[in-house]
C-alpha cells in the first residue's frame, strides 16, 4: 500500500522573488494587490494614469528595487507595450499580471441618453485593456509558466439601475478569463476575481485619503458582518499568482462578504 504524502509546511513567502505586473495599482484594489505581492515576497510593477499617486506608492513602501512605477494607460496599446518591455527591462522577468486597471464608478447614464464615448471609456478600459495587457504579457508569461489574475466584479452576477457599461465590460472579462485559459494552459493559468463592496477611502493618495464613513448597518448587511478590504482582495490575488493554486485555472471566484447568496426583499 502506497504511503501518504507527508505533511508539508505552508510556504511563508509564496511569491518570493517572483515578479508581477499590476495595473491600476496606485490606489485602491490595485494598491491592495501591489501590497500583498510585496508582503508575500514577490516584486512589482505598478502601472497608473495618475503619476503622484504611483510616486506616493514608492515612497511609502521604502521597498527600494522591489517596487517600480511607470505611467500606463491600458487603453493604448503602445502605452502597454511600452511599460511589459520595462518591467521585464528592470526585472528580468515576468511570473505574473494582475488587470485591474479602470473606472470604478459604475453609476453612469440611462441606456436610451448614453453617449457612445462614455460606453467606450469602460469598455477599453477594463475590457480592451486586460486584452492589450495580457497580449502583451503572455510570452514572459509562457516562459515563467506564470498566472494571469484579472479583476472583475460581483456586478457580473447581480446589478443596480444604469450599470450596463460596467457589467457588460466586466462580464466580457469573465468571459476572456475562462477562454485564455483554455487557449493557454497548461503554460499560464487565468483566473479572475470579482470583488463585491471594497472600501478603498483609506487606500488612495495622501491627498485624497480618508476615514471611511460607513454605518454600522453598511457592515451587518454582510454575512461575515464587514465590508471589505483592498487586502482582502490582495490576499485572494497571492493565492491566485503563486503555487498554491497550481490546480485552479479558468475560474471566475467571488469574494463579496457572502452578499450574493444572501436574500433580499425591498
Amino acid at each position: 500500500m502506497p504511503l501518504t504524502p507527508p505533511i508539508e509546511a505552508f510556504d511563508h513567502a509564496p511569491l518570493h522573488d517572483r515578479v508581477v505586473l499590476v495595473t491600476g495599482s496606485a490606489q485602491g484594489i490595485g494598491r491592495g494587490i501591489a501590497q500583498a505581492v510585496l508582503g508575500a515576497g514577490g516584486r512589482v510593477a505598478i502601472g497608473d494614469l495618475d503619476r503622484d499617486a504611483g510616486r506616493a506608492c514608492l515612497d511609502e513602501w521604502d521597498v527600494g528595487d522591489r517596487a517600480r512605477f511607470w505611467h500606463l494607460d491600458v487603453s493604448r496599446e503602445a502605452s502597454v507595450r511600452t511599460f511589459v518591455e520595462r518591467t521585464h527591462e528592470a526585472f528580468g522577468r515576468l511570473d505574473g499580471l494582475v488587470n485591474n486597471a479602470g473606472p470604478a464608478a459604475p453609476d453612469i447614464d440611462p441606456l436610451p441618453t448614453l453617449e457612445l464615448a462614455q460606453w467606450r471609456r469602460f469598455i477599453d478600459a477594463h475590457l480592451t485593456g486586460t486584452f492589450l495587457c495580457a497580449k502583451h504579457a503572455l510570452p514572459a508569461l509562457r516562459q515563467a509558466r506564470g498566472a494571469i489574475v484579472n479583476i472583475a466584479s460581483s456586478r457580473v452576477l447581480q446589478s443596480e439601475p444604469h450599470t450596463e457599461a460596467y457589467a457588460a465590460a466586466k462580464g466580457g472579462i469573465v468571459a476572456f478569463s475562462h477562454a485564455l485559459a483554455i487557449s493557454e494552459g497548461p503554460a499560464v493559468r487565468v483566473n479572475a476575481i470579482s470583488p463585491g463592496w471594497i472600501v478603498t477611502d483609506a487606500w488612495r493618495k495622501p491627498s485624497a485619503r480618508r476615514k471611511p464613513a460607513l454605518s454600522h448597518e453598511d457592515h451587518a448587511q454582510h454575512p461575515v458582518g464587514r465590508a471589505g478590504t483592498p487586502d482582502d482582495i490582495g490576499a485572494l490575488a497571492v493565492y491566485l499568482l503563486s503555487e498554491a493554486s497550481a490546480f485552479v485555472t479558468g475560474q471566475n471566484i467571488v469574494i463579496d462578504g457572502g452578499m450574493s447568496r444572501k436574500m433580499q426583499y425591498a
